[in-house]
């Protein structure tokens, strides 16, 4: 049973982060947007069964949890503590091959698209994690990179705006003709 050692805010006022004492999972991100997509994780079932919550996103010894923005913070903490605190460490699971781009762009020639999922590992991930969050790239339709936020990050102000901004003027570095939309 993980150990809850902090409650962190994230940019996100809807968000918050729980910094466990053990790992959840052995580097795997789970990232769920509904409680139909939670279906076979207990965790993130059980979270889901609270009102409110509206997306569970972990990895190793991070959980975030973002709400409708309709409850207090203070009373909805009481209520998703226990089920993080019950919650069965998945150290065997595997990732979710699509957690950080679809099928369609691990399995592209398109080098832009490569090295833009490279990128985003190198220099955009690691700080959206750090925030509760992530980005997956869903692909490219012309010049329009499409990428969805996950976690913290999905309804987050500064994540489409500001975070945005900056993945897409690292984006034309690699093509100065692409453009970024959040998705």
């Amino acid at each position: 049973m993980p150990k809850i050692k902090e409650i962190e805010r994230t940019p996100n006022p809807d968000a918050m982060r729980f910094v466990l004492g053990e790992p959840l999972t052995n580097g795997v991100t789970k990232s769920f947007e509904n409680s139909a997509e939670a279906e076979h994780d207990e965790l993130a079932s059980a979270l889901f069964n609270i009102d409110h919550v509206i997306n569970v996103y972990y990895v190793d010894k991070y959980v975030t949890v973002t709400q409708d923005g309709n409850e207090v913070w203070s009373d909805l903490l009481r209520k998703l503590a226990p089920p993080i605190r019950e919650a069965t460490p998945q150290l065997d699971v595997e990732e979710d091959s699509e957690v950080h781009a679809t099928k369609e762009v691990q399995e592209t020639d398109d080098p832009r698209l490569q090295q833009i999922n490279q990128m985003l590992d190198e220099q955009v991930r690691p700080y959206l994690l750090a925030d509760g969050g992530g980005l997956k790239i869903l692909g490219l339709d012309g010049n329009r990179l499409k990428v969805h936020y996950q976690g913290a990050c999905g309804t987050c102000p500064t994540a489409t705006s500001g975070t945005l901004y900056a993945i897409e003027s690292m984006v034309k570095r690699i093509d100065p003709e692409l453009q970024v939309i959040s998705v």
